[in-house]
């Protein structure tokens, strides 16, 4: 399975439509994005396509924002997110609650932690969890995407060009 990985939309739809492009790109089948998507225009992009979000910490019209993208067949999971891949369990969050964050990588029950927040992307192993940021689409001087190929467990970061 590879995995398209996107965060810090802020309802840049311009960005959004790039950076799913460049993943769709690179073959991702199935696509998460690690909050503050923004709002129903960001989350009009993931329909239709296999894909699951997050709330990030700027994401503020929540229940409604829920009731869209259920409506249009768009998995929201609140602030946190699990989910199985070739036999890979992955956590899925933004990253703005740190005390969230920590017990997920103290449990070390996961494969990979997905989050989003810093606008940096990031690449690290913290036990046995490979830590993943895929950089951001919004206030990034590089806006970057991720996609990771659970079965080789192959990253790579993409560059996402916009006009702005």
């Amino acid at each position: 399975m590879i995995l398209g990985i996107l965060s810090d939309t802020h309802d840049r739809i311009d960005a959004m439509a790039a950076g799913l492009a460049a993943l769709r790109d690179a073959g991702a089948e199935y696509y998460l994005h690690c909050g503050d998507i923004g709002s129903e225009r960001a989350i009009d992009h993931l329909a239709g396509l296999p894909a699951a979000f997050v709330w990030g910490n700027t994401d503020w019209d929540r229940m409604p924002l829920a009731r869209y993208a259920e409506s249009i067949g768009v998995q929201c999971f609140g602030n946190f997110g699990e989910l199985e891949f070739d036999g890979k369990h992955v956590a899925l969050l933004h990253g703005d609650d740190a005390r969230l964050k920590q017990r997920i990588l103290a449990e070390q029950r996961h494969d990979y932690l997905f989050h989003g927040h810093t606008h940096v992307r990031e690449d690290t192993r913290v036990g046995r969890i490979r830590v993943v940021n895929p950089g951001a689409l919004h206030r990034a001087s590089h806006k970057t995407v991720a996609v990771l190929d659970v079965a080789t467990d192959e990253l790579r970061f993409l560059p996402v060009l916009t006009e702005r």
